[in-house]
């Protein structure tokens, strides 16, 4: 018996392979991902290492990762996870403003956004991380009820509230002499939601959201959004989606290939790549689909991803712990 076949299809049943002809000598071949595990990050690597990490929202930009930490956002090297500093406080001239209840963070165009649970977005320099301005006064009443996501990019800022609520803003509005309570352009609807960590990013166009509480990844046409700001303040827009029967999706980030999102069922966590075109046409079939890595450490509840070259950075909530995933891949061709 050839057993070349039978094992082919098991790395395909488990990796989500795919396969092409080769028509000079009539093999097939199959190219697999999977993941191993790299490296982790834990407190005992953050300065004196007698601290705690609570990790919530990720991003991984020029070199750098950085980590909402509680009431501190901490900054790492990405490549060789070497603690950098962390911010405790949003400083700008004589105004002091601590940090408190982190729920998210991106850098774009020379910023850091962080948001608050305590109903602020802080604007930071990117390179000097001095303050440049808030968005909300910590009263829920006001700009924001809560911040539980953010993203930045091309000009736009979302930031995702309690419930159902996305505000949109232009960076531009964002500036060192800038009022506090600033007026969204536009506003979106989630259909789902209450008060946990949303995880969203930007890609082709469109803004996507992890829904975990609609079961869905919500897709808002950024174009559209444009079109219809001010209809969207009286009724916020609503996003297309393709609903699951089970999964609920968590955190979702892309990179230039792939979707990488973390999804929920029942007690199981799970870690998936999409090709990132295929996702964007909502077919969800994942190259790499795995709730532990080679069958030991299993995922806790991954609120937050990123991804540097090969390396992919998870925000283990329940773990308390950043996991650096390695992704790998191997082509193999059967000869007939």
């Amino acid at each position: 018996m050839n057993k070349i076949p039978f094992i082919l299809l098991l790395l395909c049943l488990f990796t989500n392979c795919s396969k092409d002809s080769d028509g000079e000598n009539n093999g097939t071949t199959y190219k697999y991902y999977y993941p191993t595990d790299e490296a982790v990050i834990t407190s005992s690597q953050i300065g004196a290492g007698t601290g705690a990490l609570d990790p919530k929202g990720i991003a991984v930009v020029n070199n750098k990762l950085y980590v909402c930490n509680g009431d501190v956002l901490e900054i790492f090297d990405a490549t060789t996870l070497k603690y950098i500093k962390t911010i405790t406080n949003y400083t700008k001239g004589a105004t002091t403003i601590a940090l408190t209840k982190l729920s998210s963070v991106c850098v774009d165009n020379g910023r850091i956004y962080v948001g608050s649970v305590d109903s602020r977005l802080f604007v930071f320099d990117e390179t000097t991380n001095v303050g440049i301005s808030t968005v909300g006064n910590g009263q829920w009443w006001q700009t924001f009820v809560h911040v539980f996501g953010v993203v930045a990019k091309d000009g736009l800022v979302f930031v995702k509230e309690k419930e159902t609520s996305i505000k949109v803003f232009e960076t531009s509005q964002i500036t060192e002499t800038s009022d506090w309570n600033l007026k969204p352009i536009a506003k979106l609807n989630t259909l789902n939601g209450f008060d946990q960590i949303y995880s969203l990013d930007i890609a082709s166009g469109n803004l996507i959201v992890a829904g975990r509480d609609a079961k869905s990844y919500l897709y808002y046409n950024i174009a559209d959004i444009k079109a219809n700001a001010a209809n969207s303040l009286i009724e916020p827009i609503k996003p297309t989606t393709a609903a699951f029967s089970d999964a609920k999706p968590i955190a979702i980030s892309f990179s230039e290939e792939w979707a990488i999102a973390t999804e929920n069922i029942g007690s199981l966590n799970y870690l998936r790549l999409y090709p990132k075109e295929e996702f964007m046409n909502k077919n969800y079939t994942a190259r790499i689909n795995a709730n532990d890595i080679m069958g030991a450490n299993p995922f806790g509840s991954i609120v937050s991803t990123a991804q540097l070259n090969d390396h992919i950075f998870l925000s283990d909530n329940t773990n308390k712990r950043i996991r650096v995933i390695k992704l790998n891949s191997s082509t193999i061709t059967e000869q007939k």
